[in-house]
């Protein structure tokens, strides 16, 4: 008897009583829960982040209604789950399928190795460390970092044998291009996926993402990596059939910048078309009610808008440069259909990993917002203080450093994000997104993949490594969250 009646003051009375009291507490605590579960499957468990991020999203979607009654039913979890990953992937597998394929015919081509030969030769032997940061600043907008380091490793190794120099001398200018653009720049997947859970115009991400990009680069470039590196010395490996330094047989230089610029090109009229339509609505509506108006103004635009906001669509753009580079780069230079049909079935499979942990950091989105932890997080720092670009970088700082992945720690901060962004606009979206890409790029150490990349293909010891690379991702870190807090000031 005296059972049944603390078990009806439990259900009746305590549990409603404790929940009623920190409802946002609870919620905050099942969200820390959730992210420490995540990073224990990955880090202990070594769970693939997909399978990690589904199996978190749906633990956390079934313990909201032990925090909240009025959360996800437990009939409607999986529901949740399918339909959050749908959402997700409609419009990122697009780009980054399209996208692997772009770059896997830039890559096949030989275009990475043109673009990195004609710019050592415009800018000379002397100052080649200058060309290997633009040439990893351009190629890694396209082709994915790793692979681009793969196919100009030859390239670096001849390099440093030519001109009696440390390998890292171009090697680190390199990798800092790629790094940069990889993280700020669509179509590379991590801005893509934040952009798409912000909620934020591609072209915006693209303009600001180059805006504070390229000084990133600059200024992380060849002046401060020389002293970096100073001191570690390299053994290079034997010579098997590097690069030929006169670019025979490769495409110009002039064709790849024009395959690469083309979609960012494309992208960018499109947001301007965008802008010039928007200009003329109601800017008292909320931004819902905005995006609904401005999809019926551009409909009834001049048809001329609208032929350019059509293939300025992201999608669109890199559908059109992938099939101009298929032609110019493949049938044109008499590469048969079969190679080609090769070539871009081979890009999907790295690709196909890629798509499902983005549309997997989409779920885990979906879950915050309709167990409602992103209102609980929201209201806990809306007094702080904390501005929100900062809180982008510190969430995507957290996370990176505590599992190492770059990809899931700008998931995971994006999706802690959304509660915050409701009220900003397009260009501040775009400003969070770099922020969170800035946080996510540094702080490189051994539970990041790439680190143990960099390691491998520049012969480094962990500790020459984490003295090198890891000093240098981090100051890429800061200086890009720097470079956007200043380009706020005047947005």
């Amino acid at each position: 008897m005296t059972l049944t009646w603390l078990g009806e003051l439990w259900s009746n009375h305590l549990v409603h009583l404790f929940f009623a009291a920190l409802p946002v507490g609870q919620l905050i605590a099942l969200l820390v829960f959730g992210i420490a579960l995540l990073l224990f499957l990955i880090l202990r468990f070594k769970l693939q982040a997909f399978l990690a991020l589904i199996l978190v999203s749906v633990v956390v979607a079934v313990a909201s209604k032990f925090v909240n009654p009025d959360a996800i039913p437990l009939t409607q979890v999986a529901e949740t789950i399918v339909s959050s990953m749908g959402r997700a992937l409609g419009f990122i597998a697009t780009i980054i399928g399209i996208g692997a394929i772009f770059g896997a015919i830039l890559e096949h081509s030989g275009g990475t190795q043109s673009l990195a030969t004609s710019l050592v030769r415009v800018f000379g032997e002397q100052k080649a460390s200058w060309a290997m940061l633009i040439t990893g600043f351009i190629i890694s907008i396209p082709v994915f970092l790793d692979v681009a380091l793969v196919m100009l490793a030859p390239l670096l190794y001849a390099l440093a044998r030519d001109t009696k120099k440390p390998l890292l001398t171009f090697g680190m200018p390199l990798v800092v291009g790629m790094a940069v653009t990889h993280a700020f720049v669509p179509p590379t997947p991590g801005p893509v996926a934040v952009g798409y859970i912000l909620g934020v115009n591609l072209g915006w991400v693209i303009l600001f993402g180059v805006i504070v990009g390229l000084p990133t680069a600059i200024i992380c470039g060849p002046w401060v990596t020389e002293r970096i590196v100073k001191g570690i010395d390299i053994r290079l490996p034997e010579p098997e059939g590097e690069v030929d330094a006169d670019s025979r047989g490769l495409p110009s230089m002039g064709l790849i910048l024009f395959l690469v610029v083309l979609p960012i090109g494309l992208i960018l009229t499109s947001t301007v078309v965008e802008q010039m339509t928007a200009a003329g609505l109601d800017s008292t509506l909320s931004n819902s009610e905005r995006q609904t108006d401005l999809a019926d103004a551009l409909t009834t635009a001049n048809p001329l808008l609208q032929v350019v906001y059509f293939f300025g669509h992201p999608v669109i753009a890199l559908l059109l440069s992938t099939l101009i580079a298929i032609y110019f780069l493949g049938t044109r230079r008499g590469v048969s259909k079969e190679v080609l049909l090769e070539v871009s079935t081979k890009a999907l499979g790295p690709a196909g990993i890629i798509i499902l942990i983005t549309g997997a950091g989409g779920v885990f989105k979906g879950v915050l917002q309709e167990t409602n932890i992103t209102g609980a997080l929201e209201e806990v720092f809306r007094e702080s203080g904390i501005p929100v670009l900062v809180l982008a970088y510190v969430f995507a700082i957290l996370v990176r450093l505590a599992q190492g992945s770059a990809t899931v720690a700008m998931l995971t901060a994006a999706g802690l994000m959304v509660g915050f962004v409701e009220n900003l606009n397009q260009q501040n979206l775009a400003l969070v997104t770099i922020c969170i890409a800035a946080g996510a790029t540094g702080f490189s150490h051994v539970n990041d993949s790439g680190f143990w990349m960099i390691s491998r293909y520049f012969r480094m010891t962990e500790a020459q490594t984490l003295r090198s690379w890891s000093m240098i991702s981090t100051m890429i870190s800061v200086v890009g969250f720097g470079l956007a807090l200043i380009v706020s000031l005047f947005v």
